[in-house]
């Protein structure tokens, strides 16, 4: 069974053989699906954020980790970070095109497992 996404312009004839583990297809899952991507691509779904502001929103995730999900999905194309050439350099990190088509659905994903689960406790 061959599927998986289209090669840009190569019509609806050719596709990525996304059970083959050479696939470039599957490393891109695999940062999208990573402990840490999903939520990136999460954050990022309504505002443009600076790395601090994306380290502080997503609780538990160190800055090494942050850094390297955030390398892999600028180089997947689904991030695209934007440096103003300030002292020191001011780094911003929002979703590109490919991104917010990717991070749709997962946002959809999370919105119906938020609305399922019961309601968080109160203060007491």
């Amino acid at each position: 069974m061959v599927g998986g996404a289209q090669r840009g312009g190569a019509g609806p004839a050719r596709r990525y053989d996304v059970f083959h583990t050479d696939c470039p297809a599957r490393d891109v899952v695999d940062h999208v699906t990573s402990r840490w991507g999903v939520w990136v691509l999460i954050s990022l779904r309504s505002n443009d954020l600076r790395f601090y502001e994306l380290r502080d929103g997503i609780r538990g995730i160190s800055e090494k980790m942050l850094s390297q999900t955030l390398r892999a999905l600028v180089q997947d194309g689904l991030v695209r970070r934007e440096v103003e050439p300030t002292t020191p350099p001011q780094v911003t990190y929002g979703l590109t095109e490919f991104g917010r088509d990717v991070g749709e659905p997962l946002t959809e994903l999370f919105d119906r497992i938020t609305r399922r689960l019961p309601p968080p406790p109160g203060p007491a």
